[in-house]
This record gives structure tokens, C-alpha cells and sequence, in this order.
């Protein structure tokens, strides 16, 4: 695999933990990456075996209920070292939020205040756990990721207060 893509990329990075299963695989990118990166289940079940096949990381123990343990390999290591010393290029902005306010005026008076509430709560959510990552944050990267974690659900919670009540 000459150049991952930020899935591969997002998943050999959470191998380096340990082994680990394609259910523990999305639980640890939901816990790590959050809001800033998401990873469904069918793309870590797509991803893993090109993976395996290109040699990045090889079938682990079987545990149980049939799960199978993925394990990086050295060649595994190689490519996510070179992926995260490359340029990052452009950061993408995928937000449904910001989607379903772009198409909002399809929608009742209620829905849309449903929308805006259904927004408001979870970024209220979001802003509190940035907040305790902030304070659980044991080194630098990881604190200004929660910074920047803290921000984000600020301004998304500036950009709910602006939208008036139907």
C-alpha cells in the first residue's frame, strides 16, 4: 500500500496500542478520535483485510464469538511512520450538522427546532468532554487536541445560538 489512506492510516495507529479486534478497533477510534475523525464499522471491516493483504498487519489470536485479533506489522509500522511524517494536506470538514442546516428550509418549523436542539445538546455534551480531556490530558499533543476539541464545540454551539427560534 504505497499511500494510506487516513482510515488505514487512523487504524495501524491504534494497532501500535496491541492487538486488537475489528469491534475493539471502532470502540478505541470512537474514545480517541471523536468527533475530529470518524470510522464506521464498515470501514474498518473493509479496511483491515486490504491491509492484511498488502502485509501492514496479520491475523492476530481468534477470540471470542468468532472476533479476530489484527496485529501491525513491522512493515505496518513503516507505512503509518512514513504516512504521519508526509504532508497532511487539506483538512476536510464533514459535519451532518452543518449539512442538515445547509437543506433546513425543507424542513417544518418544528423539525428544524428539533434540529437545533438534537445540535445543541450533543455539542453541550462534546464541550464537557473536551473540558475533562483537557484536564486528563498527560502531554502536550493530547491537551491541545482537547483544546482544539473544546473550541470546536464551542463554535458550533455559537453557531446554533445564531440561528433564530422559529
Amino acid at each position: 500500500m504505497s499511500d494510506l489512506n487516513a482510515t488505514a492510516a487512523a487504524l495501524l495507529g491504534l494497532l501500535h496500542d496491541g492487538p486488537a479486534t475489528g469491534g475493539q478497533l471502532v470502540a478505541g477510534a470512537e474514545e480517541r478520535f471523536g468527533a475530529f475523525f470518524s470510522v464506521t464499522r464498515s470501514q474498518v471491516y473493509r479496511e483491515l483485510p486490504a491491509l492484511a493483504k498488502e502485509g501492514l498487519v496479520r491475523l492476530g489470536k481468534q477470540g471470542p464469538r468468532s472476533s479476530q485479533q489484527y496485529v501491525i506489522t513491522a512493515a505496518g509500522k513503516k507505512a503509518f511512520k512514513a504516512w504521519l511524517s508526509s504532508d497532511a494536506g487539506p483538512d476536510h470538514l464533514r459535519s451532518p450538522l452543518i449539512l442538515r442546516l445547509v437543506h433546513a428550509g425543507t424542513l417544518t418549523a418544528k423539525q428544524r427546532t428539533s434540529l437545533v436542539e438534537q445540535a445543541r445538546g450533543a455539542y453541550a455534551e462534546d464541550l464537557d468532554a473536551a473540558k475533562a480531556a483537557i484536564k486528563a490530558a498527560e502531554d502536550p499533543y493530547a491537551k491541545a487536541v482537547a483544546e482544539f476539541g473544546q473550541a470546536h464545540a464551542k463554535a458550533a454551539l455559537k453557531l446554533v445560538d445564531a440561528i433564530p427560534q422559529a
